[in-house]
């Protein structure tokens, strides 16, 4: 399955990429749910870029994932709807998500009904898919030896090493 797979149709509403002055990972499509305003995300997507991988940006505030595709991203990633719920900046208490007792199926729905509720940035590669908070575990995603260092906005400098990307 490709990281782009379109599930029953639905609109990917990515950014095409247009840098043709990076090097290059031809084949090596990877897709970002990304929010710009943040600071993680918007690392993130500076580190795959700095990789030379330019990825497929989906806003997803602007264009949420369908419930289907939402569905296919959680079991590739490995992740219960609660564990991609965030909290910060968003209604997660208003709407009393903290209840335990709420089934996944509930979780799905006000994820629906309020996208800032999915935690970002969730990165699709051929490598698998993950929540990449922290930043650096969208190098476990990226293609080996693509991205020697890198320093976030905040001034902290990356430098990936054999132990950073798991096998």
């Amino acid at each position: 399955m490709t990281p782009l797979a379109d599930v029953e149709g639905e609109e990917m509403g990515v950014e095409q990429p247009n840098d043709a002055a990076r090097p290059s990972h031809s084949g090596f499509d990877v897709v970002i749910y990304h929010n710009p305003a943040c600071g993680t995300s918007r690392n993130v997507l500076a580190m795959i870029r700095q990789a030379g991988v330019e990825p497929h940006v989906v806003e997803y505030l602007k264009t949420p994932p369908g419930r289907a595709l939402l569905q296919q991203l959680l079991r590739r990633a490995g992740l219960s709807p609660r564990g991609l719920l965030r909290e910060k900046g968003t209604p997660y208490h208003d709407l009393g998500l903290g209840n335990a007792e709420l089934r996944d199926e509930q979780l799905l729905d006000a994820m629906m009904q309020h996208p800032i509720l999915i935690n970002r940035p969730l990165v699709v590669s051929p490598l698998g898919v993950k929540l990449c908070r922290p930043s650096e575990t969208v190098l476990d995603l990226l293609p080996p030896g693509a991205l020697t260092t890198f320093t976030k906005e905040g001034g902290e400098r990356v430098v990936p090493t054999g132990e950073d990307r798991q096998g």
